[in-house]
C-alpha cells in the first residue's frame, strides 16, 4: 500500500488558480551572470513542452518516473513554478503528488510503479527538498521525513550508496545523489546527522585523483571523467565551508582544470552537466561566467523548435524529457530560485 497525499490537500491544490511565477531570491541580483530575453524564451518554449509531456497520473516519462518526474519539477521550480504559485503551478502540484504516492509505506523508498533504484530515491528525495523548502507544505514534509531517514539508515561502511537500499556496496555517482538530497534537507530544516553527510564526503575524496585532478567512479577503479568530477567538486561546496576550505588550494584547482581541459563526456553529457553547472555556479567568477556563456551558447543553438532538447548520441536511452529538464536547469541556475542552488 502506497502513501498518499490527502485528499483535502490534493482538491485545494488544484482548486486554486495559478498566480505568476514569484520574484527572484535577492542571490540573484548579486549574480554578474544573467538570463536575458532569448535564453528566458528559450526556456519558456521548453517548459510550455514539458508540460504537455506531462503524464494523466502527473509523473513525466514511461521508465524510471520517479527520476524523470524529479528532474522536471526541479526545471519547473528553477523558473519559479511551484505549487498553486507561476503559470506551471497546476502541474508542478500533480507531479508533486505523484511522487508522494510513491513512497513505499514500510520504509519510505521512492520507488514508483516503475520500478527504480536509489539514484532515483535520492533524486526524488531532492525533488520534495526544494519543493518543502519553498511551500513548507507539511504532507511533502511527511514523506520526505521517511525518504531522508531511509537514505541515512541505507548507507555503508564506506560512507557511499549503490543502487540497492541496502548498506551494501559504493559508488560516487549514487552517492553524490545522496548528498544532494541530504543537504537540501538538512537546508530545508529537516534533521540530517552531521556524520553521515561527513562520511560520505570521505568516500567521495577517496575516489579523487591526485595525478589528473579528476574523481573516479570508485576509490580503486581506472580513470577519472568530467562528470564524476563535475559532481565530487559540487559536493565539496555543499559540504560547507570547512570542505571549502580543506579542499580550496591545489586539489579544487586541479579539479576545476580538468573540467576545462576535458570539456564534455559525450557518454555523460546531461548528466555530466547538470553537476558543472552546479559547481561552476559555486565556484563563481570568471570561471563561472565562461562555463555559463560556453553552455548558453550552444544550448540555445541545438534547441528544436517545438522546444525540447534531444540528441541521440548523447544519453539517448532516457529521452527528450531528460535531456529538456536538464537544459533548463543549467540556463535557470542565475535566477537562484532552487534553495540547492542558493550559495
Amino acid at each position: 500500500m502506497r502513501l498518499l497525499a490527502s485528499f483535502s490537500i490534493a482538491i485545494l491544490l488544484l482548486a486554486v488558480p495559478a498566480t505568476p511565477a514569484a520574484d527572484p531570491p535577492p542571490g540573484a541580483e548579486k549574480d554578474k551572470v544573467k538570463m536575458d530575453e532569448p535564453t528566458k524564451a528559450a526556456v519558456d518554449k521548453a517548459l510550455k513542452w514539458l508540460k504537455d509531456q506531462q503524464n494523466a497520473d502527473g509523473s513525466w516519462g514511461n521508465t524510471t518516473k520517479t527520476a524523470m518526474t524529479s528532474f522536471a519539477l526541479l526545471a519547473f521550480m528553477a523558473n519559479g513554478h511551484v505549487p498553486n504559485q507561476g503559470t506551471y503551478g497546476p502541474e508542478v502540484s500533480k507531479g508533486i503528488r505523484y511522487l508522494l504516492a510513491c513512497s513505499r509505506e514500510v520504509d519510505g523508498y521512492l520507488l514508483g510503479p516503475s520500478g527504480g533504484n536509489m539514484y532515483c530515491h535520492g533524486m526524488a528525495t531532492l525533488a520534495l527538498t526544494q519543493a518543502f523548502g519553498m511551500t513548507g507544505d507539511e504532507d511533502v514534509k511527511k514523506v520526505l521525513k521517511k525518504a531522508v531517514e531511509l537514505i541515512v539508515r541505507t548507507q555503508n561502511h564506506e560512507g557511499g550508496w549503490r543502487y540497492d537500499p541496502s548498506p551494501t556496496g559504493a559508488d560516487i555517482s549514487v552517492t553524490i545523489m545522496q548528498v544532494m538530497a541530504l543537504r537540501g534537507a538538512k537546508d530545508s530544516g529537516l534533521n540530517v546527522p552531521d556524520k553521515t553527510i561527513k562520511n560520505a564526503i570521505e568516500y567521495i575524496n577517496k575516489c579523487y585523483d591526485k595525478r589528473s585532478g579528476g574523481y573516479r567512479y570508485q576509490p580503486y577503479s581506472s580513470g577519472p571523467g568530467f562528470a564524476r568530477t563535475a559532481a565530487g567538486v559540487c559536493v565539496i561546496y555543499l559540504g560547507g565551508e570547512e570542505e571549502i576550505k580543506k579542499h580550496d588550494g591545489d586539489e579544487m584547482r586541479k579539479a576545476v582544470e580538468y573540467m576545462e581541459r576535458v570539456g564534455d563526456d559525450n557518454q555523460h553529457y546531461w548528466y555530466g552537466h547538470y553537476y558543472a553547472a552546479h559547481a561552476f555556479n559555486q565556484i563563481g567568477g570568471e570561471v563561472w561566467e565562461n562555463y555559463y556563456k560556453r553552455m548558453n551558447g550552444t544550448l540555445r543553438a541545438r534547441q528544436k523548435a517545438s522546444g525540447e532538447w534531444y540528441e541521440p548520441r548523447r544519453e539517448a536511452a532516457y529521452g527528450p524529457v531528460y535531456q529538456t529538464a536538464i537544459a533548463v536547469l543549467i540556463l535557470s541556475v542565475p535566477t537562484h530560485y532552487l534553495p540547492i542552488y542558493q550559495k
